[in-house]
């Protein structure tokens, strides 16, 4: 068996600083109304002046090169923020894809023309992208997408569907893996392509799901006929695979699979605290307990994403314990308190926890399903 390995990080005292300033800011932001803190606030929370407000701050792209808008400042300092975000709950979700994966996925493949008009406006907080992969008939089996662009003068003519498209309804653009050649049943992966989509261009239909609380999040994307410029491909032409599989190493690993329902656990061992609930409180202390565990995992990986190191296996590893933790966080909180669940409710655990129960059925489904995790990490861990 091969070894799975991560290091072991602390953060400098200069970090430390720093999160003292990313946190206050926050802090003061909530006491001045600005927003009020939700779980799951990376998918849900839709708020572009906010946004814009952290791209002031320079907490968009921070690591990216200044040329395009960015900070160059470390990948720790950047998960530093986003730890902040969403410990309390802040209002993320409308440039969340663009900074985490869009961004990225610009910088190592995209055209310098590509580079130029895109990445300056998401670090702005202005430019919003969702990510098309999943199909209505693919199930968790992406190599098996069917959503065809054929070669036309001047670029393609894109045909097609995609479901669970986080954000497409308040999004402006939208990143499509579709098959730019006939399917090859000796390489299914051969042929793909990933193709820029204004979502605004005729022929692009967006219908949304709702979540159990009414909010509208997932979406169905249909394309009918529609025409992408030649300037609009992303990488190389039949290399979609391999580019989609790198986006998924910065979407599996990051804080927000372990920190959706964090204002939950919070509030719960406030409550137990102050209740002097020292037999409920030992229960809710074991979650701290994996938490912390679960943290070290996740900035390992972002050390080595820093390193330019293959994180795929560790990354599939973070998100597949991750999300069995944010899901047992609701449940947990269930039996500890007594409180009736409701997001209209004015007492926060009550809120938290009625956001935690109805979002908590998309955690282990966004971003791979489990079974499809332990697959890619029982493939990883066996000797070649």
């Amino acid at each position: 068996m091969n070894k799975l390995e991560l290091p072991i990080f602390d953060f400098t005292e200069e970090q430390k600083v720093f999160r003292n300033e990313v946190r206050s800011f926050l802090q003061e932001e909530k006491e001045k109304g600005t927003f009020e803190s939700k779980c799951d606030s990376w998918l849900s929370g839709y708020d572009p002046a906010f946004s814009e407000k952290l791209g002031q701050k320079g907490w968009i792209g921070m690591t990216w090169p200044k040329e395009y808008g960015g900070t160059e400042r470390s990948a720790i300092e950047r998960y530093i923020v986003i730890e902040e975000l969403l410990a309390i709950g802040a209002p993320v979700a409308a440039h969340w894809f663009a900074d985490r994966q869009t961004g990225p996925l610009f910088l190592r493949f995209g055209t310098e023309k590509q580079k130029q008009e895109f990445l300056p406006k998401i670090v702005k907080g202005k430019c919003y992208f969702s990510i098309g992969l999943s199909e209505p008939n693919s199930g968790s089996d992406l190599a098996s997408i069917s959503t065809r662009a054929e070669k036309v003068e001047g670029g393609w003519i894109l045909n097609g569907a995609k479901t669970w498209t986080s954000g497409a309804h308040q999004s402006h653009y939208l990143v499509v893996l579709c098959r730019t050649e006939k399917k090859d049943p000796k390489n299914r992966h051969k042929g793909m392509s990933q193709l820029l989509v204004d979502i605004s261009s005729p022929g692009v239909t967006v219908r949304p799901i709702k979540f159990l609380t009414g909010e509208e999040h997932f979406n169905e994307v249909f394309f009918e006929n529609v025409y992408i410029t030649e300037g609009n491909l992303i990488g190389t032409e039949g290399n979609g695979w391999e580019q989609s599989m790198a986006e998924l190493a910065y979407e599996r690993s990051g804080p927000e699979r372990i920190l959706s329902t964090f204002p939950l656990l919070e509030e719960l061992v406030r409550l137990l605290k102050e209740n002097k609930d020292t037999d409920r409180l030992k229960e809710a202390m074991k979650l701290v307990t994996s938490l912390i565990s679960l943290r070290l995992m996740s900035l390992g990986v972002a050390k080595y994403l820093e390193e330019g190191k293959d994180v795929g296996i560790s990354a599939a590893l973070v998100k597949d314990l991750g999300t069995k933790f944010e899901r047992n966080v609701a449940e947990i909180a269930r039996l500890l308190v007594s409180s009736v669940p409701s997001v209209e409710s004015d007492i926060e655990i009550e809120r938290y926890l009625a956001q935690s129960i109805l979002h908590a059925p998309g955690f282990t489904l966004r971003g791979g399903t489990n079974e499809i995790l332990r697959g890619i990490v029982a493939k990883g861990m066996v000797a070649g």
